[in-house]
């Protein structure tokens, strides 16, 4: 694994990912539960084990093993058949997870993404370093500002477009 930690040299997403796990206390599964059980407690206070497997898409037996990872890292207080509530430590993480996504998103929708916007906020989210995501967040508060430069970029966009040679445009190439 040393042999990964060169700063500037290139590797594979397996190696960005072996890299990062070294530093992180979450799998990127774990991430999407405590960001989801966050959002849950917001409105209600707390979750139970079927509304998040609900709102998931998974069945409540993996979102029990995944609650319970989370109830040992001291993330959430569970007992079995009962309620989750998030621990201190559980909404600060929790907050910020919440608060990347939203990040994410709004500069997806920002640059005009819209009908692979979640997938592509939820691939992204769990990859992206600190620093870029400090940076999207102060280009969304730029924006937010100057709204005229999302109109310009939407006028360019069709002139790109309409002008575009598609053997020159980055299209997936099988």
């Amino acid at each position: 694994m040393n042999c990964l930690k060169k700063k500037d040299e290139f590797y594979t997403v397996r190696g960005y990912e072996m890299i990062n796990a070294e530093k992180k206390l979450l799998t990127s599964g774990m991430e999407d539960y405590l960001e989801m059980i966050y959002r849950i407690c917001t409105k209600e206070g707390y979750a139970r084990i079927n509304q998040l497997a609900e709102k998931l898409n998974v069945r409540p037996s993996s979102a029990t093993k995944t609650v319970q990872r989370l109830n040992k890292l001291g993330m959430v207080d569970y007992q079995r058949y009962g309620i989750i509530q998030l621990t201190k430590e559980g909404k600060r993480i929790g907050r910020f997870l919440l608060k990347r996504h939203n990040i994410i998103e709004e500069f997806l929708k920002n640059i005009g993404i819209e009908n692979t916007r979640l997938k592509d906020t939820e691939m992204i989210e769990h990859s992206i370093s600190l620093n870029a995501l400090q940076k999207i967040y102060i280009l969304n508060q730029f924006l937010l500002n100057n709204p005229d430069i999302i109109r310009r970029f939407e006028s360019f966009k069709i002139e790109f477009y309409e002008d575009m040679d598609y053997l020159d445009f980055p299209f997936y190439p099988y």
